[in-house]
């Protein structure tokens, strides 16, 4: 099992997805209530990238704090540098 461990952005990811989770509350709403397809796929894209982002966020922070330091006694840092610039794409 893995330890246990926060970064200084966890707590921006927590706070992001907290407020993906009321906009998404809110699409289920407006879907129960009819409201126009336009508007429901519209803020289910604000859902998408806050989530996304979040994703993007976790990810870029685990490997500049986690992968680095792993890798750094290796002293080959270019695999590292490879998946950074990958996981740009995400």
């Amino acid at each position: 099992m893995s330890k246990h461990h926060t970064h200084a952005t966890h707590a921006d990811i927590a706070k992001r997805l907290k407020r993906a989770n009321g906009h998404l509350s809110s699409v289920i709403a407006m879907i129960e209530d009819g409201k126009p397809c336009t508007d429901i796929a519209q803020q289910l894209q604000a859902v998408e990238k806050a989530v996304l982002q979040a994703k993007r966020t976790l990810i870029q922070d685990h490997i500049d704090h986690c992968l680095d330091e792993a890798v750094t006694g290796l002293g080959d840092t270019s695999v590292v540098a490879d998946f950074k610039a990958i996981t740009k794409y995400l």
